[in-house]
């Protein structure tokens, strides 16, 4: 791990907002809702049982209610809305290999099909979408790195995180934040952070740079484990990279039902210090809100409270290390309305404002919730397999 000259103060302020100004770009083009992913038993195929089904989980309404809280809520006048063009397939196969490519060009014409044989479904329309989606999440990157803006959210499906270069995974088809980053790259940035707090691994950003130093990644999870062939990482502190990347993939597995006090903890005493050593010119943040307390898909119980801490975070440690050039894309989150207000919530703690929305869903205590996981000791544990990877290389990721 490369040691940064400067270090983040959990306290950090910036200097005031102008309240009449835009002060966050968002991306967004209605090419994202071409995707459809159809209806079933949750992300499983119709049953003859039923006498409804339901719409798949990743749908396009999810994302249309955070567009819609962001246009109508009290941050409208801080936003300022972008659109883009679809990405080339040579930004693509930077992440992406042509024979997976290739499969998910053929699902666009044959389909549907779901690309991992589980909860994965592309067809007429996904090819549209995902190219589009690579697209604004390249522009958001690009937007910061002009310094045209100082944070930017990309609002994009079908989500990334989990495709691999060479495999659709988990209701993802092109792994967005891979593709910016590897943009960044290309531009000359020589250190991203990739922090994914999504409520499941971020397995194929993982995957994607395993074995690469210029980019740290990181990932807060439930414990899942691994969920099948087309998902064989473990998602577990082991995982620490090989080759030139050993050291700069963290996994940070949480207990279900960690709630926002777990999750401040482990961002401030677990991934805080990885951050200031690697002091990375540019934070990319794989922004999911399936850890919200009513998320179908989710076990970790986080609040609005717990988002916003989270946006606050990330955009201390922006100005700490990377003055300022933090971009957000968007992944899970389906429990369909109240994903959106945990996504303004987030959204007000990278703006750095409290905007007064209130909580509609905060009436359970939080105070049962709890970490079973200790911070410091699951660094030590980190620091311990990197040095036995480095004593012992050999592949760690299935």
């Amino acid at each position: 791990m490369r040691h940064g000259s400067r270090t983040s103060r959990d306290d950090q302020q910036e200097e005031p907002l102008n309240p009449e100004s835009p002060s966050l770009d968002v991306f967004w083009h209605d090419d994202i809702l071409l995707h459809d992913t159809g209806e079933g038993v949750f992300e499983d195929a119709p049953s003859p049982l039923m006498y409804a089904q339901e719409p798949h989980p990743e749908n396009a309404t999810r994302l249309l209610n955070v567009k819609a809280i962001l246009e109508r809520g009290p941050l409208r006048s801080r936003i300022r809305w972008n659109t883009a063009a679809p990405a080339s397939e040579d930004q693509i196969h930077r992440f992406h290999t042509r024979t997976y490519t290739d499969c998910v060009r053929e699902a666009d014409t044959r389909g549907p099909l779901r690309l991992d044989g589980a909860g994965t479904v592309a067809g007429p329309g996904t090819w549209r979408a995902a190219m589009r989606a690579a697209g604004l999440s390249i522009a958001a990157t690009d937007s910061v790195l002009s310094g045209e803006s100082r944070a930017a959210y990309a609002l994009v499906r079908p989500p990334g995180h989990h495709a691999q270069p060479g495999q659709a995974d988990g209701s993802c088809i092109f792994n967005n934040v891979g593709i910016a980053a590897h943009h960044a790259l290309d531009r000359g940035v020589k250190r991203i952070a990739i922090v994914d707090w999504d409520q499941h691994h971020g397995n194929g950003t993982q995957e994607g740079f395993y074995d690469d130093d210029r980019v740290l990644t990181v990932s807060i999870h439930m414990p899942h484990g691994c969920w099948g062939e087309n998902h064989p990482q473990r998602g577990t502190v082991d995982e620490v990279g090989e080759g030139a990347g050993i050291g700069y993939n963290l996994n940070l597995p949480v207990a279900y039902g960690a709630g926002d006090a777990c999750y401040d903890e482990v961002m401030r005493l677990a991934v805080r210090p990885v951050i200031d050593e690697f002091a990375p010119e540019l934070i990319l943040v794989a922004c999911g809100q399936d850890a919200n307390q009513f998320d179908p898909n989710g076990r970790s119980l986080l609040t609005m409270r717990g988002f916003r801490e989270l946006g606050r975070q990330v955009r201390a440690w922006a100005a700490a290390h990377a003055s300022n050039r933090l971009v957000l894309f968007q992944e899970g989150g389906y429990a369909v309305t109240y994903t959106a207000f945990c996504a303004h919530a987030t959204l007000e703690g990278v703006l750095g404002v409290d905007s007064g929305l209130r909580d509609p869903a905060a009436y359970y205590d939080q105070s049962g919730a709890g970490t079973s996981i200790n911070p410091g000791e699951i660094l030590k544990t980190w620091r311990e397999c990197i040095e036995n990877s480095r004593r012992n290389p050999g592949p760690t990721n299935p």
